[in-house]
């Protein structure tokens, strides 16, 4: 029976080069393999992907969760695919779960009470924010007192109508602290960022239980967070080099 993790559902084709923001969180960047096997002490290797500085929805990405014990790391769709979705991806984003709505939503309630909860290796992500002229400034921004890091995230599996089953996953979001909340500022959008874990929070959030899981989503300290502008390149993901996360005059 196959397995699928590679994004063929409706958003595949964005990846040719449509310039789109998703919202938070939307966009971010991968450590090396090798450094996230260490980072993370991933024990069953089940993954291989290259550095990426703008990973984009629906593409397959590197996640860690718990398989008989151990960390594994395997390659799944972003964009989470119910399992009750017949292995079609849903017409609505599923690249980020609302904690607010991790025990009612239809996509998401169901992995949360499996325990299906993964680490989503990370170098950085990007944020826009809302210019007073109307344009979009793009920011890159990560933990200043991590090297790399991990977001909480749910994954599921999915069975299509041939057999096949897709694995995919999705990246939980909270409320911003005082550092995004200026960053991602567009009216209506209500200040988010991504649930970043504490490397003392990685075993909880993969081994605890569901109240001991619940309670490490936290937002991340403000002043242990650093932010720079990046260069709207970032904007379609064709674009994929060092460059996009180097700091311009902003």
């Amino acid at each position: 029976m196959a397995l699928l993790a590679l994004g063929d559902g409706p958003l595949s084709h964005r990846r040719a080069g449509d310039n789109y923001n998703v919202g938070m969180c939307g966009r971010y960047s991968t450590p090396q393999q090798s450094e996230a096997e260490r980072y993370f002490a991933v024990h069953l290797l089940h993954w291989q992907f290259e550095r990426s500085y703008n990973v984009a929805p629906s593409q397959s990405v590197p996640i860690v969760r718990l398989a008989s014990g151990q960390r594994e790391g395997v390659m799944m769709r972003w964009g989470l695919v119910p399992f009750f979705a017949r292995g079609v991806a849903p017409k609505y984003s599923t690249i980020n779960a609302r904690i607010e709505t991790l025990e009612t939503a239809a996509s998401y309630r169901g992995p949360w009470q499996r325990g299906q909860r993964c680490i989503v290796p990370a170098a950085g992500f990007f944020e826009w924010h809302l210019k007073a002229d109307g344009g979009k400034q793009p920011y890159y921004i990560h933990p200043a007192d991590q090297p790399l890091f991990g977001m909480a995230g749910l994954w599921d599996r999915s069975r299509r109508e041939d057999g096949t089953l897709i694995e995919s996953c999705t990246i939980i979001t909270l409320p911003a602290n005082a550092l995004m909340a200026g960053i991602h500022n567009a009216p209506g959008r209500g200040g988010r960022m991504p649930a970043i874990l504490p490397q003392a929070a990685l075993d909880v959030w993969l081994r605890g239980s569901p109240e001991q899981a619940h309670a490490v989503l936290q937002p991340y300290a403000a002043d242990l967070m650093t932010a720079w502008p990046v260069s709207v390149r970032v904007n379609s993901p064709r674009n994929d080099d060092p460059e996009l996360v180097a700091a311009i005059a902003g």
